[in-house]
């Protein structure tokens, strides 16, 4: 590298530095625990059932025999894809997050000797990739692949992708348990790729093919304080669009630099493009930097492009990749039903992504996006039970067709790409995490469930109580008890749902059945309710025993598209509350794609405690049933449909 390409990297990836201040600050996953409801079933079915059966799986596949493999404990071969080290550490982030909130020695002595598999399959200066280490540097298949030397097929190789996940894992593990032995070996790798790749002379410029390395390093960089992996992120993320890091991988499988959003720099890019899971990941990182820096340019690009994500590219379950070919982002309002991509990976970094651009700035719109994904676009993507998948989540579906790599009426209990399943059981344990937040001295209650929290606003430990049978009903009850008598204000999320906007943007919005105002009382007595950017904001002098009251109503609404949506004209899709419903074959005589819906089509919510996990169904007058589209295909293969004829 010339000195003066060294001056030109230095320069574009080097942004002026001051720490931010005045964001929100999500309580920690410690400090809240699910007690009843809704949430609180999920999060133990993930403890009980997901999470051990995803290890169960990796013990299976050959993934843990990989690491013992590299590390010399065993004979054997390298078995699987070169991005299975990453399942691995997903499902060890999601065990970190469990024994957060659950302590069980068991599963604790468990994670620890994979631990010391991953400590045996890393190399002496700190690489850590178990196929090149098992198959040393080699061109064989696709998938068996490592490249002629160290991070040189990194659009396809996925050593950076892989070390990110580990990075998560090994700060969630040091949160949960206090120890260091999986926060060490993550930092002997970030530290080898510190000295390794970047812009100094002698240095390798490389640039994450999968993007999460670019957000591990900055969740690193704040449990480390060490300011180098701030650094290297901030490279990655500039380096987009500028480095020559064509490979082998572009040639074989015809993929243009926007599959990679490598095609301009990020500060150029105006547009949610290529791999939906990809893109996303790296759009999180830079909201991640921006939390650590301002930078005017990155923000008008950030913006550009959640927008156009949002407003013209999202399904209405919150999922986004409408497309097989690539898993990609399609072209503005391309949003096909029943081969619809929707990679489950696609709808929890939607989430990831939307959740830190709330905190970022605080404005609520986010955390509307980030709800429907929760109660739609992920949930659907595991079975009711919480040991079966889908990889792709269509929006309608004959019974018998397979859409993509997961199918379109059958759920899997695993995939020889097992991104997904493990994504969902790092993703569903950490849910708790995402309920409140602080700013200075004002709480923010932004989901509900039945949980127990403690925060600390100003000093004043402050034990918040939920209870609420949400979401199959909008009545909320909040315990406030300050340790100390104190004034301080509580902003309590009303969701757009809740005063009628289906959804940021107009993508989606609701025909009529529009919602009584939203109620609030504190101790009893009615106060003023009026929704200002999201949060109704409660301040007064709390004290022990206060008790807010929220009551949303939850009229069954319809819903219509964009007149930009070509396949949706002349259809509705049902609504009630954050939970949008679909109609299966099992309860409508074995049809469900030629059902037509009036205009004044009325239903009628009944919980069924028996079905599906208990779920509230709809019923019409004339013997419609519709359920939760996430609660789908978990009664065999049959059809189904979101979107309705609208009958005349």
């Amino acid at each position: 590298m010339t000195k003066y390409l060294t001056i030109f990297l230095l320069s574009i990836y080097s942004i002026s530095t001051f720490a931010q201040t005045g964001k929100m600050t999500p309580v920690p996953l410690k400090n809240v625990k699910t007690t009843t409801g809704f949430w609180h079933d999920r999060v133990e079915t993930a403890r009980t059932v997901t999470l051990p059966h995803a290890l169960h799986q990796c013990e299976e596949s050959g993934r843990f025999d990989n690491f013992a493999v590299a590390g010399g404990l065993k004979e054997g071969k390298f078995r699987g894809a070169r991005f299975d080290d990453s399942d691995v550490f997903k499902i060890v982030e999601g065990a970190s997050y469990v024994l957060q909130n659950h302590p069980d020695p068991k599963l604790d002595k468990y994670v620890d000797s994979l631990i010391t598999l991953f400590a045996a399959a890393q190399e002496p200066d700190g690489y850590l990739y178990t196929i090149r280490t098992i198959n040393k540097d080699t061109t064989g298949s696709y998938d068996w692949i490592a490249g002629p030397y160290r991070y040189s097929f990194e659009n396809g190789s996925h050593e950076l992708y892989n070390v990110g996940h580990l990075y998560e894992a090994a700060v969630a593990h040091y949160q949960a348990t206090g120890k260091k032995n999986l926060l060490n070996i993550a930092i002997e790798n970030a530290d080898h790729l510190v000295k390794t790749i970047g812009p100094k002379p002698g240095q390798l410029v490389v640039v994450p093919g999968h993007e999460e390395t670019e957000t591990a390093l900055i969740r690193l960089y704040h449990a480390t304080g060490k300011k180098e992996y701030l650094e290297l992120s901030k490279f990655f993320i500039a380096m987009r669009g500028r480095s020559d890091k064509r490979t082998l991988f572009l040639d074989e499988h015809k993929l243009g630099p926007a599959y990679f959003q490598d095609q301009v720099p990020f500060v150029r890019q105006r547009e949610a493009v290529g791999h939906a899971v990809r893109a996303q990941y790296l759009y999180a990182a830079v909201t991640d930097m921006l939390m650590v820096e301002n930078d005017a340019k990155y923000q008008t690009a950030l913006d550009s492009i959640w927008q156009d994500a949002t407003y013209k590219k999202q399904y209405i379950t919150g999922g986004v990749g409408a497309r097989e070919d690539g898993e990609a982002f399609d072209k503005a309002y391309v949003l096909p039903n029943d081969n619809a991509y929707q990679e489950t990976c696609a709808a929890i970094a939607n989430m990831l992504w939307n959740h830190k651009m709330y905190l970022n700035t605080g404005e609520s719109k986010y955390l509307d996006v980030f709800e429907r994904v929760l109660y739609n676009g992920f949930l659907g993507g595991m079975s009711v039970k919480g040991n079966e998948f889908f990889y792709v989540n269509p929006m309608a579906s004959d019974g018998k067709n397979d859409f993509g790599k997961g199918t379109g009426a059958v759920r899997s209990s695993w995939f020889g790409t097992a991104c997904c399943p493990s994504n969902v059981s790092r993703f569903l344990p950490s849910m708790p995490g995402y309920i409140y937040a602080v700013k200075d001295k004002e709480l923010f209650v932004n989901l509900f469930t039945g949980n127990e929290a403690t925060l600390n606003v100003n000093g004043n430990a402050i034990k918040l109580t939920q209870e609420t049978n949400y979401p199959w009903e909008g009545k909320v009850k909040i315990s406030v008890s300050p340790e100390k008598t104190g004034t301080f204000p509580i902003s309590v999320r009303i969701p757009g749902w809740a005063t009628g906007q289906a959804i940021p943007g107009d993508l989606y919005t609701y025909t009529a059945g529009q919602p009584k105002p939203v109620t609030l009382l504190v101790n009893g007595k009615k106060i003023e309710s009026i929704v200002d950017k999201g949060y109704v904001r409660i301040e007064r002098n709390w004290k022990k025993g206060d008790v807010i009251e929220v009551n949303l109503d939850m009229p069954v609404r319809q819903v219509i598209s964009s007149k930009n949506i070509k396949t949706n004209q002349g259809k509705v899709a049902i609504e009630r509350g954050p939970v949008l419903y679909c109609a299966e074959g099992h309860d409508n005589k074995g049809k469900a794609l030629s059902i037509a819906i009036a205009p004044d089509q009325t239903f009628t919510p009944e919980f069924r405690k028996d079905l599906l996990g208990g779920i509230n169904v709809l019923k019409s007058q004339d013997n419609l049933t519709l359920i939760p589209y996430y609660a789908w295909a978990n009664r065999g293969a049959n059809e189904m449909t979101v979107w309705f004829t609208a009958a005349k």
